[in-house]
């Protein structure tokens, strides 16, 4: 005798005209009771369990909305599919706002049913096999990108992919395949840490280069700069791919998407050296040379990003832009979120406004520090869905929403990503090397060759050069560097926290974005 697919309890005042639909379910395996009235339902459900109601609307004796409200009394979960003759529109708003399941219109066929059944019942395995078989048909072509000499170009639409498949896997729950995709994803870095190996001096030098940070400003923000329409540029710190990929359907429940984007964030991916090279238009090297007093190198006093206005000033009148009515904001905190909110139909005024937003930097720092944060982003998934709980909170989400129906463009980008760091690699330098774990910057640096690019003139890779005998490593894939002293402290403190500042696809493969209003 085959397994039971799932118990029915069928409501409707009509239950002889449904025999056949009856017969039809328990020849596909389901087990159905049937009853014709709403009272009956209430009476039986407090001593039974259903896996669905279906319950008609028109009943004599309670409608179907009234025994609704009493069924979500007794079983808030339980999923009801509200069948009628009836298609008066508030009965189907009063139904979805009672939160039904599904809604379906008389007369019904038994396939309609059966489809609504499979979709309550077996949505999560049905999509789960669908995810599997889908990956598995793309896996061979991941696999024969990944032993091909990829272009930057197509290193970005790999990683979507990657992306997708890792964002489909995680709704659908195929733990196995999840564990089939998280090798190909480490495969993938390692494939990744060798083109950037090879690459990345020719790409500073300008030869065959990606967009890089301090292009993005120039080539995807100004060209659509539109003094008859109020441009928003969000700079949200930290933003991964997937992290936006999460966050899209979000957003564009409010705004048009007009292009999705990558760009190729510098090294250090680190906020001082990204994040100054997208404002300013200009390698780290050159900003430094332009700008002597404002750059600070990692071992100097004082805030690294401290000028981003001023940087902003310099490129916009680089490109033309200087008589454009701009303004820079820089959110660190709950409450200068509140007070944007607060303000933001001022920014209309604007030709273009600038927020940049650090709470998602914050976020992964924090990470590190706090037991609880560890606890709630332990993984790729949590982090992402941190992530969505923050957005829609955030005094960010709203103060969009009140500017939505303004005729805006927005914008969304970020200045690098974060990697989840999970093997440690011995790292000795003096007491002016820098603390970051994923790259360091110091004088008589003793590494390990094979886990980490290396630039022993900093020139090379566009960045300055603090003393002749400086050096900048940057560890690949998913290393953290930590130094001998107290090590076995520090690999624990530090293993599967989120760093950002070396080389991985999610810390330099980033999202840039262009919306505008609906």
């Amino acid at each position: 005798m085959s397994a039971i697919q799932g118990t029915i309890l069928w409501v409707d005042d009509e239950m002889e005209s449904l025999k056949s639909q009856i017969l039809f379910l328990q020849n596909k395996g389901y087990d159905v009771t049937s009853l014709t009235n709403g009272h009956d339902a209430i009476e039986w459900l407090k001593t039974n369990n259903a896996d669905v109601v279906l319950l008609d609307e028109s009943m004599p004796g309670i409608t179907g909305l009234e025994t609704l409200a009493e069924i979500k009394d007794i079983k808030p979960n339980l999923p009801v599919v509200m069948v009628t003759k009836n298609e008066a529109e508030y009965i189907m708003e009063e139904a979805i706002g009672a939160q039904i399941t599904d809604y379906l219109i008389k007369p019904v066929n038994p396939n309609q049913v059966l489809l609504s059944l499979k979709k309550i019942l077996d949505g999560k395995r049905l999509v789960s096999e669908k995810t599997t078989s889908g990956y598995q048909q793309d896996f061979r072509n991941l696999f024969m990108a990944l032993s091909s000499d990829q272009s930057h170009e197509e290193w970005k639409e790999l990683y979507k992919k990657l992306i997708y498949w890792e964002l489909e896997m995680s709704r659908s729950e195929s733990t196995e395949m999840m564990e089939v995709l998280t090798s190909q994803k480490s495969e993938a870095n390692t494939e990744f840490f060798k083109f950037v190996q090879r690459n990345y001096q020719d790409w500073i030098a300008g030869d065959d280069s990606p967009l890089l940070s301090h292009n993005v400003f120039k080539e995807k923000i100004a060209p659509h700069i539109n003094p008859d329409k109020p441009t928003f540029l969000i700079v949200i710190d930290n933003l991964r791919y997937d992290q936006w990929k999460v966050l899209e359907p979000i957003i564009t429940s409010t705004f048009r998407l007009l292009e999705e984007d990558m760009f190729y964030s510098i090294l250090p991916t680190a906020t001082q050296y990204a994040r100054n090279a997208l404002f300013a238009g200009l390698l780290p090297m050159d900003i430094e040379k332009k700008f002597p007093n404002e750059w600070k190198n990692d071992d100097d006093e004082g805030g690294k990003n401290m000028f981003e206005e001023v940087f902003l000033n310099y490129q916009m009148k680089q490109l033309g832009l200087g008589d454009l009515k701009t303004q820079y904001l820089k959110i660190t905190n709950n409450e200068n979120g509140k007070h944007f909110e607060d303000e933001v139909h001022n920014y209309l005024n604007n030709d273009l406004s600038v927020i940049v937003y650090n709470f998602v930097d914050m976020l992964s720092h924090a990470r590190t520090e706090m037991e609880v944060l560890k606890e709630l982003a332990g993984d790729e998934t949590s982090y992402r869905s941190l992530t969505v709980s923050w957005f829609e909170h955030s005094p960010l989400y709203r103060a969009l929403k009140k500017i939505a129906n303004k005729d805006i463009q927005l914008m969304i980008t970020t200045d690098h990503g974060t990697v989840r760091v999970k093997t440690p690699s011995k790292c000795i330098g003096d007491r002016r090397t820098t603390t970051n774990l994923r790259y360091k910057l110091g004088r008589n640096l003793q590494y390990e060759d094979k886990d980490v690019l290396a630039f022993r003139n900093p020139n090379d890779a566009g960045l300055p050069k603090p003393n002749i005998s400086s050096t900048f490593i940057f560890a690949k894939e998913d290393i953290f560097l930590c130094y001998p002293n107290n090590y076995n402290h520090y690999v624990n403190y530090y293993r599967n926290t989120f760093q950002h500042g070396g080389i991985s696809l999610e810390e330099m493969l980033v999202p840039v974005i262009r919306l505008e209003s609906k």
